[in-house]
């Protein structure tokens, strides 16, 4: 029977994952089964009883369950870094979002705005518009999906601009990212692994942490939007 270590990962580490799986399963032998969901999403899910061998989540969501016993200390590695970015769709004009009010007029001036309402980036961008003094104006209009990738609300024309993780706004083909927001107005998500304590498989579940902290997947972190 094929080994496999099962991951439940936020949606940010998807591209990283997908393409690092292949590689990983040639060298080691292992299959990772991964899942990915935002990780407000996955705190629910693994409060509900749901069990993986490696969790990928927000560095404070991976705190919340080691608080609670599910994620081992130890185990508990970062990943990555990442900032919530802006894009349009393939083709279109980049607004200017170097500066705050490039930003908000940038936000103000498209016909519609697409952002997630579970996602950390959503949660960011929320509390950023009622920090302009603008959330009522983009909310009059915007796209906001539960979960899943902002960016394809451009591809069906729903909305003009889409924001998100950088990583996730590359999951989308047919975009273009245009940068991130201001780094002044953002806190990089920090997004950490940990084996689960429930863990059958704990000793193949620490090799691919190890893995995946190690200096060999950085370029790949990179190419997805990611910092190492």
């Amino acid at each position: 029977m094929e080994h496999s270590v099962r991951v439940l990962s936020t949606l940010a580490l998807k591209g990283a994952v997908a393409r690092l799986a292949a590689a990983y399963h040639a060298a080691s032998d292992i299959r990772i089964d991964a899942d990915f969901a935002p990780t407000l999403a996955l705190l629910e899910r693994l409060r509900g009883g749901e069990v993986a061998d490696v969790v990928i989540l927000t560095r404070e969501g991976l705190d919340e369950m080691i608080g609670e016993g599910r994620v081992a200390r130890e185990s508990a590695e970062d990943l990555a870094r990442s900032y919530v970015g802006v894009a349009v769709k393939a083709g279109a004009a980049h607004p200017g979002i170097a500066s705050e009010a490039a930003l908000r007029a940038a936000l103000l001036g498209a016909r519609a705005v697409a952002y997630s309402r579970l996602g950390a980036s959503g949660i960011l961008f929320a509390q950023l518009i009622a920090r302009l003094g603008i959330a009522e104006a983009i909310n009059a209009r915007a796209v906001i999906i539960p979960m899943g990738f902002t960016a394809e609300k451009l591809v069906t024309g729903e909305a003009d601009l889409a924001i998100q993780q950088i990583s996730e706004l590359k999951q989308v083909d047919g975009i273009e990212v245009v940068g991130p927001i201001p780094l002044g107005l953002q806190t990089p998500a920090v997004f950490s692994a940990g084996r689960m304590t429930a863990s059958q498989r704990a000793a193949a579940a620490d090799q691919l942490l190890r893995y995946l902290s190690s200096p060999e997947v950085a370029p790949v972190l990179r190419e997805t939007g990611l910092e190492p």
